[in-house]
């Protein structure tokens, strides 16, 4: 017995051992490139500091453009290398300054310190900009007076920050790879959303419904997400001088993120009332399968709009949103209640958010609202019979 347990705990650890070891083979090899930057950077910046300014050991300068690059999430890198450069930056020059006044000592290490943190505080509400204005400015205080003068370590901060930034700029992360990993999250969720509320309607399981109704709204964080990502690759976009070609890309996104967005917003509201639906009245099968098959659709072709994005050749991207706009289009051409055998108002109300649903999505794959619009299908004729009146409780905007 006890053998077998150390056998059973030796090949966990062994288990787990092979996956920290894979994983932190992953980290080395997406990090290798940004390590280059960063190795460049700083050394880029100690060579100026020494050799061009005549400055003696600036470190300063290297740990600047270290702490400015870093590792991180690629969307908020321009914001963080702004908020380490300016902080180290300000958090010297304090320190010198207070310094120069105020002499060495732990009193005046504290004073400096507490300076530094309030004024960060007034200045910006980051964090890292808080740390690092700090940490430099009592730095300054409790090391020895640099040989070069009372401000040649700001400078050294000065040149460590524009160092980082002239390697971002020169050599950039892509700023569509964020957006794109946002965007394809967001349409395989809502993909999944989609093809649960057609279970829903199909089984007609007003439970199944009501799961689709909250999983629709846990997307929530992911359109969030994703909006902070596109506003990061706009940013990146202007800034870079070799990527400037990916800004119309980054628009094309933004295009599809208010398409996803729109629809993201009607399926809330259409999950609710199919639950609503299911449980105040009995479609006709004919009404059921076909409010089956059009959600089905949908999600495959929100399914393609996610390939269009992530495809490896621009040809291939234009393959599938082309497919996922042909697929998308035959399916506005059946939203037509009398064609779909719907015979109450329950279910011509499905209809009718399933319409601007599809609406949405057709915006995403680049058409215009007037365009998209006019692929609808005209209704021919108004519901001519009711059986069963609508909850009046169900809210069409509640859960938005």
């Amino acid at each position: 017995m006890g053998s077998g347990k150390v056998r059973e705990a030796a090949r966990t650890a062994s288990g787990q051992l092979r996956a920290r070891a894979r994983s932190g083979y992953s980290r080395v090899r997406v990090g290798f490139w940004q390590s280059l930057q960063i190795t460049a950077a700083a050394v880029g910046a100690y060579y100026i500091a020494e050799k061009v300014l005549g400055h003696t050991g600036p470190l300063f300068a290297a740990t600047a453009a270290i702490v400015s690059l870093g590792y991180g999430n690629a969307s908020a890198h321009l914001r963080r290398i702004l908020e380490v450069s300016i902080g180290c930056t300000l958090g010297i020059v304090i320190g010198d300054v207070l310094m120069y006044f105020l002499g060495r000592g732990l009193a005046q290490a504290a004073l400096v310190l507490l300076v530094s943190i309030l004024l960060a505080r007034f200045l910006d509400n980051g964090n890292i900009f808080t740390t690092q204005m700090g940490l430099q400015a009592v730095l300054i205080v409790l090391l020895p007076a640099s040989v070069d003068g009372p401000f040649a370590r700001s400078l050294d901060a000065v040149v460590g920050g524009l160092c980082a930034l002239v390697i971002m700029a020169l050599v950039p992360s892509d700023p569509r790879r964020e957006p794109v990993r946002a965007l394809r999250r967001l349409t395989q969720e809502f993909a999944t959303v989609l093809r649960e509320a057609g279970s829903a309607i199909g089984d007609y399981d007003a439970a199944e419904a009501w799961h689709a109704l909250s999983r629709a709204r846990q997307t929530h964080p992911l359109v969030a997400s994703l909006e902070g990502a596109l506003r990061m690759g706009r940013e990146n976009a202007r800034l870079t001088l070799t990527r400037r070609a990916t800004r119309a890309d980054i628009e094309r996104y933004g295009r599809i993120v208010d398409g996803l967005d729109n629809a993201v917003r009607n399926t809330r509201v259409l999950t609710r009332r199919i639950a609503n639906t299911i449980d105040t009245v009995q479609l006709r099968p004919a009404a059921v399968t076909a409010l089956h098959r059009a959600l089905n659709e949908l999600a495959d072709a929100v399914d393609l709009i996610g390939l269009s994005l992530t495809a490896d050749t621009a040809e291939a991207r234009r393959s599938f949103r082309r497919r996922a706009r042909k697929s998308l289009t035959r399916t506005a051409g059946t939203l037509d209640p009398q064609a779909m055998d719907v015979r109450t108002y329950q279910g011509e109300a499905l209809v009718m958010l399933i319409r601007p649903l599809t609406v949405d999505l057709l915006v995403a794959t680049g058409m215009t609202h007037a365009e998209a619009s006019r692929v609808l299908v005209t209704i021919r004729q108004e519901l001519t019979e009711a059986m069963g009146t609508v909850d009046p409780d169900d809210d069409p905007r509640e859960g938005l």
